[in-house]
């Protein structure tokens, strides 16, 4: 399993209220919503790469 670094992350409360709503709406956890949201921005930027099941970085 990957290992997960954990940190500190103050935000607006009505900013986490939506995203809590949002996260339940697609039945993922609080947490798994913001990763999954910061993930994609990333990618979308081309600032990321994921990386496919063998744990190479996709071109």
């Amino acid at each position: 399993m990957t290992e997960r670094k954990s940190f500190l992350l103050r935000v607006d409360p009505s900013l986490l209220e939506s995203l809590q709503r949002w996260a339940d709406d697609d039945l993922r956890s609080l947490n798994g919503q913001i990763e999954f949201l910061l993930r994609k921005a990333l990618v979308d930027a081309k600032r990321f790469k994921p990386k496919d099941d063998t744990g190479e970085s996709k071109r």
